[in-house]
């Protein structure tokens, strides 16, 4: 059939405008509930989520610290939303991350030790999907570097260029990120024995200068020592000899910038969960001359007696004395700056790489840790606690197309949220979760969300505290079973932020109003536990004060 030229031209016009048209309603007029703009499939926003390992709330300038400079942290708070009242799920790394991938609490995941992660297989656990399995299953690449620490048939999932070290050890098994480093630092780090005065450093296989509070200070270096001493990462106190643009945060941080120019033009999840600041305490140089010990804060709690607390012999308190020795415990304080610092300038150069390919309006960048540190506060080292250095973490994140700049919540929250709240900001609709997405704090809406928060810890049964739960400055710590001899704590954090003065417990002046608060929160554990299809709501329930 012969179609007339002006005709065919009006045609190709009206075709063409049609195209223009769902191109438009396709990237632009899609709108979520609250209003909102949905990417499309060709505009998705990126995920780039950088979990810390052992980081407390206050190691940033940001939160009053007047010693350790963090400006980069800093200024990602500055562009969005800084959460003062963040804690983490469980006080402990494989039992925090698995809450944090699946949305679940650890009661629920199953995962509630370091040892059910990897390829444990006594029990089913960790059964949810993660939320970078839901992010694939829409169309994104996802990469992860950086411990895992989680179970390992979550990982299919990521495509990493480089997925085992070059003896087949797969990133994703326990010491597979530490092997392929090893690879790394082979090729760029010559391999020199220890000096007098060194130590030697299992996790790089080098060797750093003793600090005083390293366990061997002072001592000649032996092979033998480890085996000998039963050394573990955190009795390693000093300096590193490795040059500063090899170190492991160095080399995971380039992982990532390398991953972001390889995906800036596709809709990607990255994940990046840097080993430091936790132990061995051996940050490189420039970084350690930068805070001298002497200049270090020293724990207001560090000679607390511990009479009326239930962690008086925790962490190995009652053996570890060095960490009850104010010099001491300020050469791992300025250790411990100085792998932040390190941090932080990483940091700088992962967001400007954003900056670089225009992705830092359309990527939702989450910055947070998984615990954090008792530095000496309590006479303590490490985590597992309830205490604010062990359970109080930095939350910061950025989304500039949603979520406006320079805002503070003061609401209490848990890393439990940041499932949904990752699948909101994605648009990716409603997922089985125990936690609740952060955009109704973030945005004002949701006056219920933040009232209190809980984190919970079951490694030992009732024979520590299961529960913490805090609300309005107030922190209560319980077992789950009546039958307990631990002692319950309640801290007035407003006008004892250092917590060491046990409100009930063994307190002889107990008083009635005291009593009242423990039971407000009880019954606020009480609310969440019910939510959680928890089977310790009737232990709880039965507890006195």
């Amino acid at each position: 059939m012969k179609i007339f030229k002006p005709l065919l031209c009006s045609i190709l016009t009206v075709l063409a405008c049609l195209l223009v048209a769902c191109n438009a309603t396709n990237e632009e007029i899609s709108k979520s509930a609250n209003g909102s703009v949905q990417p499309s499939e060709n505009n998705k926003y990126n995920l780039l989520f950088i979990m810390v390992d052992q980081m407390r709330f206050d190691a940033m300038s940001r939160a009053g610290n007047i010693v350790l400079q963090t400006p980069n942290i800093d200024k990602l708070a500055r562009e969005g939303v800084a959460f003062n009242n963040a804690y983490t799920t469980v006080a402990v790394c494989g039992p925090a991350r698995s809450a944090v991938l699946t949305g679940h609490t650890a009661e629920n995941t199953g995962v509630n030790t370091n040892e059910k992660t990897y390829l444990y297989d006594k029990t089913e656990v960790m059964t949810q999907p993660t939320f970078d399995e839901i992010l694939t299953s829409q169309g994104y690449h996802a990469e992860y570097y950086g411990k895992w620490h989680s179970m390992t048939k979550h990982t299919k999932v990521y495509k990493n260029p480089q997925m085992s070290s070059k003896k087949g050890r797969s990133i994703f098994l326990h010491g597979g990120q530490k092997f392929m480093y090893m690879d790394y630092l082979n090729a760029n780090v010559p391999l020199v024995q220890p000096k007098a005065g060194q130590g030697w450093d299992p996790l790089t296989e080098r060797s750093y200068i003793k600090s005083p509070m390293d366990k061997l200070y002072g001592k000649p270096y032996h092979k033998k020592d480890r085996r000998k001493f039963k050394l573990r990462q955190p009795d390693l106190h000093g300096v590193s000899v490795i040059p500063a643009e090899h170190s492991f945060t160095a080399f995971q941080s380039k992982q990532v910038i390398n991953a972001i120019e390889r995906l800036k033009d596709i809709p990607f999840s990255i994940q990046l969960n840097l080993h430091f600041p936790h132990a061995p305490m051996l940050p490189v140089e420039p970084y350690a001359s930068m805070y001298k010990a002497e200049d270090m804060p020293v724990p207001a709690s560090i000679g607390d007696s511990m009479e009326n607390t239930p962690y008086k012999g925790a962490n190995g308190r009652k053996e570890l004395t060095d960490y009850r020795d104010p010099a001491k415990v300020q050469h791992m304080t300025a250790a411990y700056y100085a792998l932040i610092h390190e941090l932080d300038d990483w940091m700088g150069k992962i967001f400007a790489k954003l900056d670089e390919h225009n992705l830092t309006e359309k990527t939702l960048v989450i910055f947070t840790s998984d615990h954090g540190e008792m530095l000496g506060a309590h006479g303590m080292r490490e985590k597992n606690v309830f205490y604010e250095e062990s359970a109080h973490i930095p939350l910061l994140v950025r989304l500039p197309q949603e979520i406006k700049q320079n805002i503070e919540v003061e609401g209490s929250v848990s890393t439990l949220d940041l499932f949904s709240t990752i699948l909101d900001y994605l648009n990716m609709g409603q997922h089985p979760s125990d936690g609740k997405s952060l955009r109704g704090l973030i945005e004002g809406t949701d006056k219920e969300h933040g009232q209190y928060v809980v984190t919970e810890w079951d490694f030992r049964g009732p024979s520590e505290p299961n529960y913490m739960v805090v609300k309005e400055g107030w922190k209560l710590m319980v077992p789950y079973s009546k039958d307990s001899s631990v002692v319950s704590v309640l801290y007035d954090l407003n006008t004892d932020p250092h917590e060491m003065n046990n409100l009930i417990g063994r307190n002889k002046n107990k008083q009635p109003h005291n009593v009242a608060k423990a039971l407000e929160l009880r019954s606020d554990l009480l609310t969440w536990l019910g939510h959680k299809n928890s089977k310790h709501v009737h232990g709880v329930s039965g507890l006195v004060f």
